[in-house]
């Protein structure tokens, strides 16, 4: 029989890169700590770009009750970065990789004393991914540590973290019926595989057909079987499975079971405030009702293998996953090996989630590298072993904006998806629309998704007039309004993921009010504020559960005469009281708008059937500063639209393109931009280098552009005062 136990208590941790046999001598002086651990709870969130990265211990003994058993193999769930184990100071195996779990065998190493010690590196690697990205790389055993004792004759343990079982359902909608193979690795003669109810004893593999099969189909109906496999030696292993048929067409989007399945979602990171990515069951079971209440579909779980506990929180929901690996931002020529290994233990581990739909090759990985043959090459090795291993599911990537889409890597996976974020880090909303639109003429034949859009905010800043760059639940909730209709328009986006669903930790940012954290979420860090963008969606999305949201509640004080009252709602009719006195109503979908008087303090109140929300707003004489993150870029907005402008002369409202067709007012242009070229270093390069991206900023206006990048308020106003001496043609 097979015995698990979890190694959570009695370790004891040590910050600092020793030899072996000091961390044992030292062990005792350690700090004691629980697993999941991670020693980047704390300064992996605070900002600064300054956590702890470099090699730390974790020693532990273990008792010879936990040694029992005939052949005993240790588990680890997840050791960021690299892991090297040692038994009473032998070695046992190293490990590249963070997110996926790895095995090695104790038989043979144990003695009366046993002491079990491991060192975990998140250094800075050339050769590991990943090493460049917008988010902390946590280190730490910050996933499960386990023993498992089994008999001599038992399953394969050891190959790519395995689970010994491989479970292949191929689904024949037209007659109803499914037909499974299952595989198993074994050092037995022969095994007795289960499925439905009957049972094959054979070498390794068998074959079964599914009358009548009951699909896993999403959120309406997520059921799963079960297949099993025993050895005569007792061993047993199991897993779940779902019978379900995946399809992507490049006008129609996503299919699920033969019926069009737009996928529409959000992408998940797996750390949370305070804890780091150091996550108990409870809080991915928190997580996943999150996402249930959005009513979200789709989950891209970025940028790296996550938790097994999660991808059965989404088997068991009907989410479907685009599941990926670590290969992100920067190609590293050293860093090949890794990649198709990071990709094995990926399928080998997941493969037979029912929820996966799709393997990511990598995310953004032109952002920091040229398109050259090596990285070309990287991922023709990689697409190629997605496919030798799982002919079942595609291959997709999630494409930087400013990447050409003639671009050769494009056609490398079986299907694509672009990373935008017009009308946040640069150019305006309908850009997303226009990008979208110019593809999809082009390439008509071309399946392409949304893999990420997002805008940060902070729900502590708050403006009647928001725009671009000010950090306020206003302009997250209007990007996302903009966004939201432009993806109903277009239902051949096989795929579309909100960035993200939770704010998360980036611990070299600082902006927007905080400090160490990318704000994108529709949810806070710790999971305690829902966004108004969140409603937005549910409302959109969750026609289960009836609701009406108040937009804009924690925006308490205003400085105007007359307001806007906005509603999110998932019914068709909004009612609106005005300290208890009906004002009026609104019919419609997702979004409901009133404007009234503000005379003093009031009490609103929206009403849709037995659902209702309040909030209370107030009449103040000057505007509540606390509300305003960057004061300089808002005073240069009321200085500008107070400023008389001549619209026959150039001025910083126009884009810069139409600055451009005039050689007096673009040399102007280049001037300024030559001085912020040489402040910006390689950013500057890659915006020079590449004419997708020079297209896309023509359409920016110049005080866009200029509020963007932090200039002040003179400078902005001596840029405006040449350009206004300049007629237009």
């Amino acid at each position: 029989m097979r015995k698990t136990t979890i190694l959570k208590d009695n370790w004891k941790f040590l910050k600092a890169d020793i030899p072996c046999e000091t961390a044992v001598q030292y062990a005792a002086q350690g700090e004691s700590v629980t697993l999941p651990h991670t020693w980047n709870a704390e300064d992996g969130q605070d900002g600064g770009n300054d956590y702890h990265r470099g090699a730390c211990w974790y020693v532990r003994e273990l008792s010879k009750e936990e040694t029992a058993g005939e052949r005993l193999f240790l588990e680890f769930a997840g050791a960021a970065m690299s892991a090297d184990v040692y038994l009473n100071g032998t070695h046992l195996v190293h490990h590249d990789g963070g997110y996926s779990a790895f095995r090695c065998e104790l038989t043979g190493h144990l003695s009366e004393k046993n002491i079990l010690a491991v060192r975990v590196d998140n250094s800075d690697s050339r050769t590991v991914y990943p090493q460049k990205a917008d988010f902390t790389f946590y280190g730490g055993l910050y996933r499960p540590v386990s023993l498992i004792a089994v008999p001599e004759e038992h399953f394969e343990l050891l190959k790519d973290g395995t689970p010994g079982i491989k479970v292949t359902p191929l689904v024949d909608l037209e007659k109803k019926c499914a037909h499974v193979t299952v595989e198993t690795w074994h050092n037995g003669t022969s095994v007795d595989i289960t499925v439905n109810g009957e049972t094959k004893t054979v070498e390794n593999k068998a074959e079964f057909v599914i009358e009548d099969v009951h699909l896993w189909d999403g959120l309406d109906d997520p059921y799963l079987y079960t297949a099993s496999a025993r050895l005569s030696s007792g061993d047993e292993v199991s897993t779940r499975f779902g019978c379900r048929v995946f399809a992507c067409d490049p006008q129609k989007g996503f299919f699920l079971n033969g019926r069009s399945y737009p996928l529409r979602g959000v992408s998940r990171h797996q750390d949370l405030k305070g804890k780091g990515n150091a996550l108990s069951k409870e809080d991915m079971a928190a997580d996943m009702a999150i996402i249930r209440e959005l009513g979200a579909n789709t989950l891209r779980l970025a940028h790296y293998q996550h938790a097994q506990e999660f991808y059965d929180l989404c088997d068991e929901n009907g989410i479907v996953v685009w599941a990926e690996i670590p290969y992100i931002t920067m190609h590293m020529t050293e860093g090949r090996e890794n990649t198709l290994t990071q990709m094995k233990e990926l399928i080998t581990q997941c493969y037979n989630h029912p929820c996966i739909a799709v393997w990511g090759l990598s995310n953004e990985i032109t952002a920091a590298s040229a398109v050259n043959e090596d990285l070309l090459e990287n991922h023709r090795l990689l697409n190629e072993l997605c496919h030798r291993m799982d002919p079942t599911r595609l291959t997709t990537m999630a494409d930087v904006f400013m990447l050409e889409t003639d671009s050769p890597i494009l056609d490398i996976p079986d299907i694509n998806s672009y990373n935008l974020y017009f009308g946040w880090y640069l150019g305006e909303l309908e850009q997303n629309d226009e990008f979208f639109d110019e593809y999809h003429e082009k390439y008509p034949d071309k399946v392409i998704g949304f893999s990420e859009y997002g805008a940060d905010a902070n729900p502590a800043f708050h403006s009647s007039h928001p725009e671009k760059g000010d950090y306020t639940e206003e302009y997250q909730a209007l990007y996302h309004e903009h966004m939201l209709k432009m993806i109903e328009e277009r239902p051949y986006l096989w795929a579309t993921h909100v960035w993200n669903l939770f704010d998360f930790a980036a611990d070299g940012r600082d902006e927007g009010g905080k400090h160490g954290e990318n704000q994108k979420g529709l949810v806070t860090f710790d999971r305690l504020t829902r966004k108004d963008a969140f409603w937005l969606y549910k409302a959109a999305w969750n026609h289960q559960e009836p609701f009406v949201h108040l937009c804009s509640k924690r925006y308490v004080n205003r400085c105007e005469d007359e307001t806007e009252i906005k509603v999110y709602s998932n019914q068709s009719e909004v009612r609106l009281y005005v300290d208890g006195t009906y004002y009026g109503t609104e019919t419609g979908r997702t979004i409901f708008r009133f404007r009234i008087p503000l005379l003093g303090n009031h009490v609103i109140k929206a009403e849709s059937g037995a659902v209702s929300d309040t909030m209370c707003i107030c009449r103040v004489s000057e505007p509540d500063e606390s509300y305003i993150f960057n004061k300089a870029a808002a005073s240069v907005t009321n200085w500008f639209d107070a400023e008389e402008v001549d619209p026959a002369c150039f001025s910083i409202k126009d884009t810069l393109g139409e600055i451009r067709t005039n050689p007096q007012a673009g040399a102007v242009l280049e001037a300024m931009m030559a001085k912020g070229a040489s402040e910006r270093g390689d950013v500057a390069d890659a915006v020079k280098d590449n004419p997708g991206l020079q297209r896309m900023m023509a359409r920016m206006t110049l005080i866009s552009l200029l509020k963007q990048s932090g200039a002040d308020e003179e400078s902005i106003k001596q840029v405006n005062r040449i350009l206004q001496g300049i007629r237009k043609n």
